[in-house]
């Protein structure tokens, strides 16, 4: 099995008004709100009631339980069978949570082939998070033919529902010059748009492209918000690009984010 991922994928709760009500289940929406925003034992429990009485959303929400450990034994192959649950239902996220667990591996062998396809589902659905895993695959040529100028479409709608992971894919492709030709300026707007939606690979790209124009005042925000939001090897990562930067300020944050992030995750030297 594997190990169980951190802020595995996108699920959030709508509420919880339509949930049934078996024992030890809230009556309402506004106690279900307070029970998931509270010990996540307890809200595991009352998703696990919810789930076995056949509620979807339940099912979704307690398969992300399952596979971040919060509140229950870290279980991913008990997640996936949950997310399966609440797919059935047509859930466009529990579609795109099936999808996941088959790219990363999560409760399952790795299955790019089949994850595309989850994702294929998801994105029809309208979802957000479908689209920019459906364009991540595209554009990488993971489990399907690589098609660039299809996965940018996918990543410029989701960005218009504003989905901050995806304005920054944009940006890359601004940047990089994929299927478009290359433009910094183009690339800085869709940046500084993922940066203020809170994503933090957009945060630091905002940052990087505003240390380049030579201004690492401006900077140090975007990268305090990128630091306290990446994971840890992306902020070893940061750490790393940024002791190698001439300006004093930028060395002295990479110092301070080294000394902080266990060694473990700092990339290793050539």
């Amino acid at each position: 099995m594997s190990d169980c991922p951190h802020n595995a994928g996108p699920v959030s709760a709508q509420g919880g008004a339509s949930l049934p009500l078996p024992a030890g289940v809230p009556a309402d929406a506004e106690a279900w709100r307070a029970l998931l925003s509270g010990p996540a034992e307890a809200a595991a429990q009352a998703l696990y009631q919810a789930a076995l009485a056949g509620d979807a959303e339940a099912q979704l929400l307690y398969g992300q339980h399952l596979l971040d450990g919060a509140g229950v034994v870290c279980d991913p192959a008990a997640a996936l069978g949950w997310f399966h649950a609440a797919a059935q239902a047509g859930l466009p996220a529990a579609i795109n949570m099936v999808g996941r667990c088959l790219d990363q591996g999560w409760g399952t062998p790795p299955d790019p082939a089949a994850a595309a396809a989850w994702f294929e589902a998801a994105a029809a659905r309208g979802l957000d998070w479908g689209l920019y895993n459906l364009a991540t695959a595209l554009a990488l040529g993971r489990g399907l033919a690589q098609d660039r100028p299809r996965a940018l479409a996918l990543f410029r709608r989701a960005a218009a529902m504003g989905h901050a992971k995806s304005m920054n894919m944009v940006g890359s492709f601004h940047e990089d010059g994929w299927s478009v030709p290359p433009s910094r300026l183009l690339a800085a707007y869709h940046y500084a748009r993922a940066a203020e939606g809170g994503d933090f690979r957009g945060a630091f790209n905002h940052a990087r492209l505003l240390i380049e124009e030579d201004q690492s005042e401006a900077a140090l925000p975007w990268l305090n918000r990128a630091h306290a939001a990446g994971t840890a090897r992306f902020a070893g990562q940061m750490a790393a690009w940024l002791a190698a930067r001439p300006e004093p300020a930028l060395r002295q944050a990479a110092a301070r984010w080294q000394a902080e992030t266990p060694a473990e995750s700092h990339p290793r030297a050539a």
